[in-house]
Protein backbone atom coordinates (compact mmCIF):
# COMPACT_ATOMS: atom_id res chain seq x y z
CA UNK A 1 0.00 0.00 0.00
CA UNK A 2 1.00 3.36 -1.15
CA UNK A 3 2.24 5.15 2.47
CA UNK A 4 0.36 8.72 1.14
CA UNK A 5 -2.34 7.11 -0.28
CA UNK A 6 -5.16 4.46 0.33
CA UNK A 7 -3.67 2.90 -2.70
CA UNK A 8 -2.93 -0.87 -3.76
CA UNK A 9 -2.30 -2.05 -7.65
CA UNK A 10 -1.66 -5.88 -8.25
CA UNK A 11 -0.73 -6.39 -11.68
CA UNK A 12 -1.35 -10.15 -12.18
CA UNK A 13 0.01 -9.68 -16.22
CA UNK A 14 -2.72 -11.30 -17.54
CA UNK A 15 -2.30 -10.33 -20.98
CA UNK A 16 0.55 -11.70 -23.11
CA UNK A 17 -0.10 -15.44 -23.13
CA UNK A 18 -3.85 -15.15 -23.62
CA UNK A 19 -3.18 -12.31 -26.52
CA UNK A 20 -0.80 -14.95 -28.28
CA UNK A 21 -3.65 -17.68 -27.73
CA UNK A 22 -6.61 -15.61 -28.88
CA UNK A 23 -5.76 -14.16 -31.80
CA UNK A 24 -3.74 -17.29 -33.23
CA UNK A 25 -6.77 -19.34 -32.38
CA UNK A 26 -9.30 -16.97 -34.15
CA UNK A 27 -7.23 -16.65 -36.87
CA UNK A 28 -7.57 -19.67 -37.52
CA UNK A 29 -11.39 -19.81 -37.64
CA UNK A 30 -13.61 -19.96 -41.00
CA UNK A 31 -14.91 -17.10 -39.52
CA UNK A 32 -11.35 -15.08 -38.12
CA UNK A 33 -12.36 -13.35 -34.77
CA UNK A 34 -10.13 -11.19 -32.22
CA UNK A 35 -12.28 -11.08 -29.00
CA UNK A 36 -13.04 -7.39 -27.95
CA UNK A 37 -11.41 -7.46 -24.59
CA UNK A 38 -8.08 -6.75 -26.41
CA UNK A 39 -9.09 -3.49 -27.42
CA UNK A 40 -8.37 -2.02 -24.27
CA UNK A 41 -4.45 -1.52 -24.66
CA UNK A 42 -3.88 2.55 -23.46
CA UNK A 43 -4.30 3.86 -27.09
CA UNK A 44 -7.79 1.99 -26.73
CA UNK A 45 -8.97 2.68 -24.01
CA UNK A 46 -8.27 6.58 -24.80
CA UNK A 47 -9.79 6.15 -28.05
CA UNK A 48 -12.71 4.11 -26.20
CA UNK A 49 -13.55 7.55 -23.77
CA UNK A 50 -13.34 9.55 -27.07
CA UNK A 51 -16.26 6.97 -28.63
CA UNK A 52 -18.49 8.03 -25.28
CA UNK A 53 -17.55 11.84 -26.47
CA UNK A 54 -19.27 11.55 -30.17
CA UNK A 55 -22.45 12.47 -30.83
CA UNK A 56 -24.53 9.66 -32.06
CA UNK A 57 -23.24 7.28 -29.53
CA UNK A 58 -25.83 7.76 -27.01
CA UNK A 59 -25.85 4.56 -24.22
CA UNK A 60 -22.42 6.90 -22.04
CA UNK A 61 -24.63 10.15 -21.91
CA UNK A 62 -27.96 8.10 -21.54
CA UNK A 63 -26.31 5.65 -18.54
CA UNK A 64 -25.07 9.09 -17.00
CA UNK A 65 -28.30 10.71 -16.47
CA UNK A 66 -30.23 7.73 -15.35
CA UNK A 67 -27.46 8.01 -12.99
CA UNK A 68 -28.01 11.33 -11.77
CA UNK A 69 -31.41 11.38 -11.43
CA UNK A 70 -31.53 8.54 -9.49
CA UNK A 71 -29.05 8.47 -7.19
CA UNK A 72 -30.71 8.80 -3.90
CA UNK A 73 -32.06 5.63 -4.28
CA UNK A 74 -29.32 3.98 -5.89
CA UNK A 75 -26.44 4.87 -3.40
CA UNK A 76 -28.98 3.79 -0.71
CA UNK A 77 -29.60 0.33 -2.44
CA UNK A 78 -25.59 0.05 -2.58
CA UNK A 79 -24.61 1.21 1.33
CA UNK A 80 -21.84 3.29 3.00
CA UNK A 81 -19.16 1.25 3.58
CA UNK A 82 -19.18 -1.25 0.98
CA UNK A 83 -16.55 -2.96 -1.18
CA UNK A 84 -17.21 -1.22 -4.60
CA UNK A 85 -15.72 -3.89 -7.33
CA UNK A 86 -15.88 -2.18 -10.86
CA UNK A 87 -14.76 -5.42 -13.78
CA UNK A 88 -13.33 -2.85 -16.93
CA UNK A 89 -13.19 -0.07 -15.32
CA UNK A 90 -11.52 2.00 -17.85
CA UNK A 91 -11.63 6.12 -17.06
CA UNK A 92 -13.84 5.22 -13.90
CA UNK A 93 -15.99 8.04 -14.99
CA UNK A 94 -19.24 6.44 -14.20
CA UNK A 95 -18.25 5.62 -10.38
CA UNK A 96 -17.25 9.04 -9.63
CA UNK A 97 -21.23 9.91 -9.82
CA UNK A 98 -21.19 7.21 -6.80
CA UNK A 99 -18.00 8.33 -5.07
CA UNK A 100 -19.44 11.55 -4.71
CA UNK A 101 -22.59 10.92 -3.25
CA UNK A 102 -22.26 7.57 -0.96
CA UNK A 103 -19.21 6.70 1.33
CA UNK A 104 -17.87 2.55 0.05
CA UNK A 105 -15.13 1.21 2.35
CA UNK A 106 -13.04 0.36 -0.65
CA UNK A 107 -13.29 0.84 -4.81
CA UNK A 108 -11.70 -2.37 -6.67
CA UNK A 109 -11.37 -0.98 -10.58
CA UNK A 110 -10.42 -4.26 -12.64
CA UNK A 111 -8.61 -3.71 -15.74
CA UNK A 112 -6.64 -5.66 -18.46
CA UNK A 113 -4.35 -2.07 -19.53
CA UNK A 114 -1.94 -2.13 -16.88
CA UNK A 115 0.16 1.51 -17.24
CA UNK A 116 -3.65 2.86 -17.82
CA UNK A 117 -5.02 1.42 -14.75
CA UNK A 118 -2.37 2.53 -12.80
CA UNK A 119 -2.85 6.19 -13.72
CA UNK A 120 -6.56 5.74 -13.13
CA UNK A 121 -5.94 3.99 -9.73
CA UNK A 122 -3.54 7.02 -8.23
CA UNK A 123 -5.91 9.41 -9.61
CA UNK A 124 -8.97 8.16 -8.05
CA UNK A 125 -6.92 7.74 -4.77
CA UNK A 126 -5.54 11.38 -4.55
CA UNK A 127 -8.96 12.42 -5.91
CA UNK A 128 -10.70 10.90 -3.11
CA UNK A 129 -7.97 10.65 -0.29
CA UNK A 130 -10.03 8.47 2.05
CA UNK A 131 -11.60 6.05 0.24
CA UNK A 132 -9.16 2.73 0.11
CA UNK A 133 -8.36 2.25 -3.58
CA UNK A 134 -7.19 -1.28 -4.67
CA UNK A 135 -7.04 -1.63 -8.28
CA UNK A 136 -6.13 -5.09 -10.08
CA UNK A 137 -4.47 -5.54 -13.50
CA UNK A 138 -6.43 -9.12 -14.50
CA UNK A 139 -8.59 -10.83 -17.00
CA UNK A 140 -12.24 -9.79 -15.64
CA UNK A 141 -13.72 -12.28 -18.31
CA UNK A 142 -12.28 -15.28 -17.11
CA UNK A 143 -13.10 -16.44 -13.23
CA UNK A 144 -10.33 -14.84 -10.80
CA UNK A 145 -9.48 -14.78 -7.58
CA UNK A 146 -8.57 -11.41 -6.69
CA UNK A 147 -5.48 -10.64 -4.47
CA UNK A 148 -6.82 -8.53 -2.00
CA UNK A 149 -10.34 -8.33 -0.47
CA UNK A 150 -11.03 -6.13 2.40
CA UNK A 151 -12.52 -9.00 5.23
CA UNK A 152 -16.45 -8.60 6.68
CA UNK A 153 -17.45 -5.99 3.94
CA UNK A 154 -20.42 -6.50 2.33
CA UNK A 155 -19.39 -6.11 -1.77
CA UNK A 156 -21.31 -4.73 -4.45
CA UNK A 157 -20.29 -4.99 -8.24
CA UNK A 158 -20.64 -2.44 -10.83
CA UNK A 159 -20.71 -3.19 -14.29
CA UNK A 160 -21.92 0.03 -16.38
CA UNK A 161 -21.88 0.49 -19.89
CA UNK A 162 -23.76 -2.33 -20.99
CA UNK A 163 -20.25 -4.38 -21.73
CA UNK A 164 -22.33 -7.55 -21.20
CA UNK A 165 -23.70 -7.05 -24.84
CA UNK A 166 -20.05 -8.14 -25.55
CA UNK A 167 -21.20 -11.79 -24.45
CA UNK A 168 -22.86 -14.41 -26.42
CA UNK A 169 -25.92 -15.25 -23.99
CA UNK A 170 -24.95 -18.15 -22.56
CA UNK A 171 -21.53 -16.75 -22.18
CA UNK A 172 -22.75 -13.62 -20.35
CA UNK A 173 -24.85 -15.84 -18.13
CA UNK A 174 -20.96 -17.36 -17.17
CA UNK A 175 -19.99 -14.24 -16.91
CA UNK A 176 -22.55 -13.35 -14.13
CA UNK A 177 -22.22 -16.44 -12.56
CA UNK A 178 -18.46 -15.06 -12.17
CA UNK A 179 -19.73 -11.66 -10.84
CA UNK A 180 -21.78 -13.75 -8.54
CA UNK A 181 -18.55 -15.21 -6.77
CA UNK A 182 -17.27 -11.65 -6.51
CA UNK A 183 -19.96 -10.20 -4.98
CA UNK A 184 -20.98 -13.37 -3.22
CA UNK A 185 -23.84 -13.96 -0.72
CA UNK A 186 -25.77 -11.08 0.35
CA UNK A 187 -24.12 -8.97 -1.84
CA UNK A 188 -25.17 -6.65 -5.12
CA UNK A 189 -24.85 -5.94 -8.56
CA UNK A 190 -25.40 -2.82 -10.22
CA UNK A 191 -25.29 -3.11 -13.94
CA UNK A 192 -26.42 -1.38 -17.30
CA UNK A 193 -27.75 -2.72 -20.11
CA UNK A 194 -28.88 -1.40 -23.47
CA UNK A 195 -31.86 -1.67 -24.68
CA UNK A 196 -33.18 -2.85 -28.38
CA UNK A 197 -34.46 -0.07 -30.25
CA UNK A 198 -34.29 1.88 -33.54
CA UNK A 199 -31.77 0.19 -36.08
CA UNK A 200 -31.04 4.05 -37.08
CA UNK A 201 -30.43 4.74 -33.60
CA UNK A 202 -27.82 1.31 -33.29
CA UNK A 203 -26.18 1.58 -36.74
CA UNK A 204 -25.34 5.61 -36.26
CA UNK A 205 -23.79 5.41 -32.75
CA UNK A 206 -21.23 2.51 -33.92
CA UNK A 207 -19.95 4.24 -37.32
CA UNK A 208 -19.97 7.81 -35.73
CA UNK A 209 -18.89 10.51 -38.52
CA UNK A 210 -16.21 11.68 -37.06
CA UNK A 211 -14.60 7.89 -37.18
CA UNK A 212 -13.43 7.30 -33.84
CA UNK A 213 -15.02 3.83 -33.46
CA UNK A 214 -13.42 3.02 -36.89
CA UNK A 215 -10.03 4.15 -35.11
CA UNK A 216 -10.69 1.99 -32.09
CA UNK A 217 -11.50 -0.53 -34.38
CA UNK A 218 -8.54 -0.62 -36.40
CA UNK A 219 -6.37 -0.06 -33.00
CA UNK A 220 -6.60 -3.68 -31.89
CA UNK A 221 -4.49 -4.61 -34.77
CA UNK A 222 -1.62 -1.98 -34.05
CA UNK A 223 -1.98 -3.57 -30.43
CA UNK A 224 -1.23 -6.97 -32.16
CA UNK A 225 1.60 -6.07 -34.48
CA UNK A 226 3.01 -3.95 -30.85
CA UNK A 227 3.11 -6.56 -28.82
CA UNK A 228 2.93 -10.26 -31.02
CA UNK A 229 5.28 -8.51 -33.57
CA UNK A 230 2.46 -9.00 -36.45
CA UNK A 231 2.35 -7.51 -39.83
CA UNK A 232 -1.30 -6.01 -39.82
CA UNK A 233 -1.52 -3.03 -42.56
CA UNK A 234 -3.56 -0.74 -40.91
CA UNK A 235 -4.36 0.77 -44.46
CA UNK A 236 -5.38 -2.71 -45.48
CA UNK A 237 -8.45 -2.84 -43.59
CA UNK A 238 -11.62 -0.85 -42.93
CA UNK A 239 -14.27 -0.64 -40.20
CA UNK A 240 -18.03 -2.16 -40.77
CA UNK A 241 -20.67 -2.10 -37.92
CA UNK A 242 -24.28 -3.00 -38.42
CA UNK A 243 -27.36 -3.98 -36.09
CA UNK A 244 -27.98 -7.92 -36.53
CA UNK A 245 -31.91 -8.20 -35.82
CA UNK A 246 -31.98 -11.58 -36.34
CA UNK A 247 -29.21 -11.95 -33.37
CA UNK A 248 -29.98 -8.86 -31.45
CA UNK A 249 -26.88 -7.72 -31.72
CA UNK A 250 -24.42 -4.99 -32.95
CA UNK A 251 -21.49 -6.76 -34.87
CA UNK A 252 -18.12 -4.90 -35.56
CA UNK A 253 -15.86 -6.43 -38.00
CA UNK A 254 -12.43 -5.25 -40.17
CA UNK A 255 -13.20 -5.74 -43.75
CA UNK A 256 -10.14 -6.79 -45.47
CA UNK A 257 -9.52 -4.04 -48.44
CA UNK A 258 -7.59 -6.92 -50.50
CA UNK A 259 -5.92 -10.50 -50.92
CA UNK A 260 -3.32 -10.53 -48.29
CA UNK A 261 -0.94 -12.72 -45.35
CA UNK A 262 -0.50 -12.07 -41.94
CA UNK A 263 2.43 -13.69 -40.36
CA UNK A 264 2.23 -14.06 -36.57
CA UNK A 265 5.59 -15.72 -35.05
CA UNK A 266 6.33 -18.36 -38.16
CA UNK A 267 2.59 -18.47 -38.75
CA UNK A 268 1.19 -17.40 -41.98
CA UNK A 269 -2.68 -15.88 -42.32
CA UNK A 270 -4.62 -15.81 -45.63
CA UNK A 271 -7.22 -13.03 -45.97
CA UNK A 272 -9.43 -12.19 -48.90
CA UNK A 273 -10.76 -9.34 -50.19
CA UNK A 274 -13.82 -8.84 -48.69
CA UNK A 275 -12.93 -10.96 -45.88
CA UNK A 276 -13.71 -9.46 -42.26
CA UNK A 277 -12.47 -10.28 -39.01
CA UNK A 278 -15.40 -9.87 -36.85
CA UNK A 279 -14.19 -7.72 -33.36
CA UNK A 280 -16.81 -7.27 -31.33
CA UNK A 281 -20.61 -8.26 -30.85
CA UNK A 282 -22.90 -5.69 -28.50
CA UNK A 283 -26.31 -7.79 -27.57
CA UNK A 284 -29.41 -5.59 -27.09
CA UNK A 285 -32.10 -6.67 -24.13
CA UNK A 286 -35.33 -6.07 -23.33
CA UNK A 287 -35.52 -5.47 -19.52
CA UNK A 288 -37.54 -8.87 -19.18
CA UNK A 289 -34.65 -10.55 -21.59
CA UNK A 290 -31.88 -9.48 -19.29
CA UNK A 291 -33.54 -10.31 -15.77
CA UNK A 292 -34.03 -13.88 -17.27
CA UNK A 293 -30.31 -13.93 -18.00
CA UNK A 294 -29.72 -13.01 -14.60
CA UNK A 295 -31.97 -15.16 -12.56
CA UNK A 296 -30.19 -18.20 -14.32
CA UNK A 297 -26.66 -16.88 -12.43
CA UNK A 298 -28.45 -16.38 -9.45
CA UNK A 299 -29.51 -13.19 -9.09
CA UNK A 300 -32.85 -11.53 -8.07
CA UNK A 301 -33.76 -8.42 -9.85
CA UNK A 302 -34.87 -5.84 -7.49
CA UNK A 303 -34.90 -2.77 -9.28
CA UNK A 304 -34.81 -1.09 -12.63
CA UNK A 305 -33.81 2.66 -14.04
CA UNK A 306 -34.62 3.94 -17.51
CA UNK A 307 -34.96 7.16 -19.63
CA UNK A 308 -37.74 8.64 -20.86
CA UNK A 309 -36.83 7.16 -24.40
CA UNK A 310 -36.17 3.60 -23.15
CA UNK A 311 -32.73 3.97 -25.01
CA UNK A 312 -30.71 2.03 -21.77
CA UNK A 313 -31.44 0.56 -18.38
CA UNK A 314 -29.57 0.60 -15.22
CA UNK A 315 -30.28 -2.60 -12.99
CA UNK A 316 -29.89 -3.60 -9.44
CA UNK A 317 -29.92 -7.19 -8.78
CA UNK A 318 -28.74 -9.03 -5.21
CA UNK A 319 -27.10 -12.73 -4.94
CA UNK A 320 -27.75 -15.23 -2.59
Amino acid sequence: MSPALKLRFYDMEPETSSLYDDVMNGLSLAQKSIPPKHFYDESGSILFDAICETDEYYPTRTEMSILEQNLKEITTLLQNDCVLIEPGSGSSQKVRVLLDSFEPHTYMPLDISSDYLQNIAYGLAKEYPNLHVTAACVDFTSPLELPYYPENKRRVVFFPGSSIGNFEPKKAINFLVNMASLAQKKGGLLIGVDLKKEQAILNAAYNDSKGVTAAFNLNVLQHINQRLEANFDLNAFKHNAFYNPKLGRVEMHLISKQDQQILISDQHFTLKQGESIHTENSYKYTIDEFQFLAKQAGFTPIKVWTDPQQLFSIHYMTFG
